[in-house]
């Protein structure tokens, strides 16, 4: 009989980012402020250890903030697996706009824009991507990288719509759906896959939006 092998993966979405209140950043290169020594003390006790896979994304606030749990830890970090599935959407024309600019969250023309997120889960921002397609690829980024983990704990620091993406996929639910999820910035979100004894795969939602400073 196939044995049951079990990974846990523990999403962390990024530190706050400075210096873009108000404006769309999606795929730009910002700053993040890692200042918060109770969230990261916190995210220390949470996220599992060296023998771990640790992943991040090709934005340096996801480096960043895996350095900051680190430090919080007074040792050196691992080498870190680069994800690019796992990159923050997309804007494309959009990014480095104000909201205002966009008609985002209620400003001018909001037809297009979700309650919760900058636009509706099909729009494709002008050399963007749609949420859909965010979710598309972030399915099969975070499938390849726990297949490729076997079973060993994952922590992934990634980005607010990458985590609400890896949601849908997981809870298979609508993309639409999942851009209602509320993921805060430091917030932990654990999902565990189960592989094997003859079932095929099946998702498992331990808790989502989890604050380290609690």
């Amino acid at each position: 009989m196939d044995k049951m092998i079990e990974t846990p993966v523990f999403l962390v979405r990024h530190a706050p980012v400075v210096g873009q209140a108000g404006r769309c950043y999606g795929i730009k290169d910002v700053d993040c402020d890692t200042t918060d020594a109770r969230a990261f003390e916190g995210l220390a006790r949470i996220l599992p250890d060296k023998d771990a896979l640790w992943t991040v994304t090709p934005l340096s606030r996801t480096v960043r903030t895996a350095n900051a749990v680190w430090a919080a830890r007074q040792v050196s970090a691992p080498d870190y697996r680069i994800v690019p599935g796992l990159i923050e959407q997309s804007f494309g024309d959009w990014q480095g706009k104000t909201y205002a600019e966009l008609g985002a969250y209620g400003h001018g023309d909001a037809r297009n824009t979700h309650r919760h997120w900058l636009t509706m889960a099909e729009i494709k921002p002008e050399n963007g991507e749609s949420f859909i397609e965010v979710c598309a690829r972030v399915a099969a980024a975070l499938d390849e990288t726990v297949a490729s983990a076997k079973g060993r704990p994952i922590a992934m620091v990634c980005h607010g719509g990458v985590v609400r993406a890896a949601l849908s996929h997981v809870l298979g639910i609508a993309p639409e759906a999942a851009l209602s999820i509320v993921v805060d910035t430091l917030s932990v979100t654990r999902v565990d896959r189960f592989d094997g004894a003859g079932r095929g795969h099946a998702w498992r939602v331990a808790y989502v939006n989890r604050d380290p400073r609690c």
